[in-house]
């Protein structure tokens, strides 16, 4: 039985979108160290941690990301990744 309306590509306007899942972000690094300087137009105060993940190495198609949690000007939380292979920026929170 169908849910009643057409399937939406994941992203487009309308779609379900799994919690947690990452979302693309807008963000300008610094070029000495790659800590994001602003997340969508809104200053960076400070890096509360950063890492490195990597997983699915045995496949073929790897996962590494470097992870930064930081707090923006106006206090919030927010969980970004730039995805080494691809270069792209996601925001998770």
């Amino acid at each position: 039985m169908s849910s009643g309306g057409p399937r939406r590509p994941p992203g487009a306007p309308g779609a379900i979108r799994r919690l947690g899942e990452p979302r693309p972000a807008v963000v300008r690094a610094s070029p000495e160290d790659g800590r994001p300087l602003t997340v969508d137009g809104e200053a960076v105060d400070g890096v509360v941690e950063t890492w490195l993940l990597e997983d699915r190495w045995w496949t073929d198609r790897p996962m590494r990301r470097r992870m930064w949690e930081v707090v923006t000007a106006r206090g919030r939380a927010v969980v970004v990744h730039r995805d080494l292979v691809d270069g792209r920026w996601w925001r998770s929170r």
